[in-house]
């Protein structure tokens, strides 16, 4: 079994090439690229052409999120302002504070599949009926573009929180305030400029699919594991097609999703370089999956009884 790298190993690593380290700035032009022709379609009324565009940016808004995800742990940009700015402005547009969903996430990775892993409450809590487990199943996968914010917040104003810091707490609740001014300001400019068609096929629609596919992928990738290893508790994707290849390059390779919760401070241009660490090594460990349609069968044999974490082992 190879030994785990140390950083300075990582250091004299062969550099990824500029292209998979600028996957973020091309999702960004490509989703801006995709906007100016979704709105010349609608003003056209050409909805035959509208709808694939819609689901084009659904994807790449996704990766964007996924930049939220990078942003919190700091692998967003070299630059730390520029890190926790577009970690704000992903985050606004989200309705997400940037600052909060950082806190939690890293009970994500500190607690990863355990009761005190706020990201996958309450499917990681055996006291819970299984009726509330499938309906918070149900509005994640469905409704995620509320319901994310909503299993966020709750972890804020729960108590205890695992958001203790009151530096931190002030700036959450300035980063809130931010988001009730923005979208009250956005929300008026549509009604005033009579923009409502616009707003829904530009931003409601690929956002809401966009929000339910983050958190498809997010099930995929843990949802029915109940192992205490990162590979028995995590399902990840390393497909060997060009599409497949695509798919990761979109998604800031997040298929490589174990990769990353045993080396969280990996850029996400990296994580390809460690796949010899998804292989098994203990009894009940996963092998990758070579493509998500095979990981979402999987899934959806788990959704009557979702669960996360070896605390169900024993139930």
């Amino acid at each position: 079994m190879s030994a785990v790298p140390t950083d300075e190993d990582f250091s004299e690593m062969h550099e990824p090439h500029w292209v998979l380290r600028s996957a973020f700035q091309f999702l960004v032009f490509g989703l801006g690229l995709t906007e100016v022709m979704l709105a010349l379609t609608v003003h056209r009324g050409l909805i035959w052409l509208a709808v694939p565009l819609v689901l084009v940016a659904s994807h790449l808004m996704h990766g964007a999120l996924i930049g939220l995800h990078e942003a919190a742990h700091g692998l967003l940009r070299k630059n730390r302002g520029f890190n926790e700015f577009d970690g704000l402005v992903i985050g606004t547009l989200s309705l997400m504070s940037f600052s909060l969903y950082r806190v939690v996430h890293q009970t994500h990775h500190a607690y990863l599949a355990t009761e005190r892993d706020y990201e996958f409450w309450p499917l990681s809590q055996t006291t819970m009926p299984r009726w509330i487990r499938c309906l918070a199943a149900f509005s994640e996968l469905n409704l995620g573009l509320l319901y994310s914010p909503f299993l966020f917040l709750r972890a804020f104003l729960r108590s205890p929180s695992p958001v203790r810091s009151k530096r931190v707490r002030s700036r959450i609740w300035a980063e809130l305030a931010l988001t009730v001014v923005t979208w009250t300001l956005i929300l008026w400019a549509v009604a005033a400029f009579g923009l409502w068609r616009y707003f829904i096929w530009m931003y409601l629609a690929p956002a809401v699919l966009a929000a339910n596919l983050q958190n498809w992928r997010k099930y995929i990738e843990h949802v029915g594991m109940t192992g205490d290893t990162v590979n028995s508790s995590t399902r990840s994707i390393v497909a060997n097609s060009w599409m497949g290849r695509l798919v990761a390059f979109t998604l800031l390779h997040e298929p490589f999703h174990g990769v990353h919760h045993q080396r969280a401070g990996l850029p996400h241009s990296v994580l390809p370089q460690h796949v010899e660490k998804l292989q098994p090594k203990k009894p009940g460990e996963r092998t990758p999956y070579p493509g998500y349609r095979y990981a979402l069968v999987e899934l959806m044999c788990c959704l009557a009884d979702p669960r996360v974490g070896p605390q169900w082992r024993t139930i």
